[in-house]
């Protein structure tokens, strides 16, 4: 092959090359970002709070800092926006201090309070943030997410009232503070203790009142949307509001001055620090947001944020340019002036744009092109796959027949060649997966499901009901866009027909678009991958419980949630370690996913980029980057060569 790093790679060639043309067409006279990357789809949203996706954790550590941030190297937990912080003997309480230099991008202080509003806004259930359980180690945080529904008499709660139909739709309501009485139903008789929280009391939480001893008075409140609160009177004796929780003094989040924060957990949470300087918990500036409302706040010429960048302009389906933060605590270390994120979600195309010296990082490379690449002799100074804390599995929708069926889920995954599909189709050094959670993390042992067996898939399918797949229902694999998902949908499409004789058919979506459709159970089977939030089994586990935002599957089990429930609250290391392992063997003998294989990381990077460093979440921030085009020597990503 070819050792030239400007020419195009005979194997993808064509299209792409005519793609990466119309990139540079469509680049046109712009000066060139010090930095230029393929960030792949476009962003869903700036906002930390909201968003669940690659693309948008890249953009937002750009903007945004926590309280911490992760070493680039080790991802440690090193100084962010908190200088320094202390924790307690029995580790339940963690008080940070603040640098008294931190700014947002229009100069205003970042203070305490800031970090208070923004805690509190991603668990508002109103906020609706899919990753808002990362916070439950906060005293008394999940109860405030859960709404009405996790109230009981006595509680101390906040009662938010409506705000006309045209107001900002992200500010809140008056708030009104007491104690709850009671919770009454639709036709005022009370509702009983055990039966608030449950899946019937839910549905009818909508016709509840909520008794509340506030003021010196006994004041009667039932939730409704502005909407109907601005069109339609209330019952008699009892008033509108938009919600009731419980009151957020409650929670374990403490303001002690501008420069001085508190943070108090439920339990002892060995990660804690770590998940700190993962971008749901960033700030954002409440000034900003209840100016413009959302998702307006987020426009690059409105957004305020406190990182080492700051938007300098956005164009559909082409680029997010950033510019260094002049307001930045840390501005002098940031050494990048300004970085471009393109969007494009072919591999393909970001190869060729790579190959042809329009970016200097690419995170993927197309499975042919890279087996080429990893060919080459002598090695290439720029590509050094590396394992990372990342799974590529298949969610299963037990709600639809017949994968409600545990015979046909355990099947499916036995009829699976994963051999074929690591070695074969992809060949970068993936590992075959028979676990959600991968190798690597400290102090576990992933628990396994069983391997191939083509036989024993034959015949639990023939157990279900369907010998040789006769009278079995056409399936259909869900993937979002990209050239990789559609071959790997393919190759397990004509695995299962040749296995089981069972007919499978393909569908893809754009990756928001296939998220939508994941939550609303809109599926079959649906491409999913996860890469770990901080390196500990309970990033990949706790997804599975009952209900979780980001379960997707109908998946529940008593004994399961238990587990990982009990293991929030073990102090001890290994047992907490045993708990985690019994949880994942439910899963893995229930199977409502299927484990397909470990990630490498597959970047490409130019050998002029400096700071940039392979580590098993494959994070790279870019404050850390910078270019140095005279220095020789190997760069840092090359470290551990295989």
């Amino acid at each position: 092959m070819l050792n030239c790093r400007g020419m195009l790679l005979p194997g993808v060639a064509g299209l792409g090359a005519l793609c990466a043309v119309g990139w540079a067409l469509n680049k046109g006279r712009l000066e060139p970002a010090d930095f230029t990357f393929v960030n792949g789809t476009e962003v869903k949203s700036l906002d930390p709070a909201i968003v669940t996706g690659q693309p948008e954790n890249r953009m937002i550590n750009a903007l945004f800092e926590g309280l911490v941030r992760w070493h680039p190297e080790t991802l440690e937990p090193i100084p962010g926006v908190a200088e320094r912080w202390e924790i307690s003997a029995d580790r339940l309480t963690y008080t940070f201090y603040l640098r008294s230099n931190a700014r947002w991008s229009d100069g205003s202080p970042v203070t305490a309070e800031d970090f208070r509003y923004s805690l509190r806004r991603f668990l508002d259930p109103r906020t609706g943030a899919e990753y808002a359980y990362q916070a439950w180690s906060l005293r008394n945080a999940k109860k405030y997410s859960s709404g009405g529904r996790a109230l009981r008499p006595g509680d101390a709660v906040e009662v938010e009232l409506n705000l006309p139909e045209d107001a900002v739709n992200t500010r809140r309501g008056e708030v009104i503070r007491g104690k709850l009485l009671r919770i009454e139903d639709g036709s005022g008789n009370g509702v009983p203790l055990p039966s608030i929280g449950t899946q019937s009391a839910d549905a009818a939480a909508d016709a509840w009142t909520y008794v509340v001893v506030a003021d010196g008075g006994e004041h009667r409140y039932r939730c409704t949307d502005d909407s109907t609160a601005a069109d339609r009177a209330p019952p008699p004796g009892v008033r509108w509001c938009r919600q009731v929780l419980i009151d957020f003094e409650q929670v374990g989040v403490r303001v002690i001055d501008d420069h001085t924060l508190v943070l108090s957990l439920e339990n002892p949470t060995p990660y804690f620090l770590n998940l700190l300087g993962f971008y749901s918990l960033f700030p954002v500036q409440r000034a900003c947001i209840e100016k413009y409302g959302s998702p307006q706040w987020t426009d690059v010429e409105r957004i305020v944020c406190n990182g080492p960048f700051r938007p300098r302009f956005r164009r559909l389906r082409d680029r997010t340019r950033v510019v260094k933060n002049p307001m930045y605590w840390n501005a002098s270390a940031a050494r990048l002036r300004s970085v471009d994120f393109l969007a494009t979600e072919s591999s393909v195309t970001g190869l060729n744009l790579y190959l042809t010296g329009e970016v200097d990082w690419i995170y993927d490379v197309p499975p042919a092109a890279l087996r080429e690449l990893l060919k080459q002799r002598p090695p290439r100074d720029d590509l050094n796959p590396q394992p990372i804390l990342s799974t590529y599995f298949y969610l299963l929708n037990v709600t639809r027949k017949p994968l409600d069926d545990g015979r046909v889920r355990r099947a499916l995954s036995l009829a699976m060649d994963r051999r074929e599909l690591t070695q074969g189709l992809l060949g970068a050094g993936e590992r075959a997966a028979y676990s959600l959670t991968p190798p690597g993390l400290p102090g576990y042992t992933s628990a396994e499901c069983p391997p191939e067996d083509a036989a024993e898939a034959r015949r639990l399918l023939a157990e279900a009901g369907f010998p040789d797949g006769r009278g079995f229902p056409v399936l259909e694999i869900l993937y979002n866009t990209h050239e990789t998902h559609a071959a790997i949908a393919q190759l397990v499409r004509k695995q299962w027909q040749r296995t089981l004789g069972i007919r499978v058919k393909t569908r893809n979506e754009e990756f928001a678009t296939q998220l939508n459709s994941q939550r609303a159970l809109n599926y079959d089977i649906s491409r999913r991958a996860w890469i770990g939030d901080y390196a500990d089994p309970n990033t990949y586990l706790d997804m599975f419980v009952t209900g979780g935002e980001n379960n997707c599957t109908g998946f529940s089990s008593a004994r399961y949630d238990q587990l990982i429930r009990d293991a929030a609250r073990e102090p001890d290391a290994e047992r907490r370690m045993a708990m985690l392992h019994q949880a994942e063997q439910i899963l893995m003998a229930e199977m409502p996913l299927i484990p397909m294989y470990f990630y490498v990381s597959k970047s490409m990077l130019k050998p002029y980029v400096r700071g940039f460093y392979n580590n098993i979440l494959d994070h790279h921030p870019l404050h850390a980057i910078w270019i140095d085009r005279e220095q020789a020597t190997p760069n840092p990503f090359l470290r551990g060569r295989r």
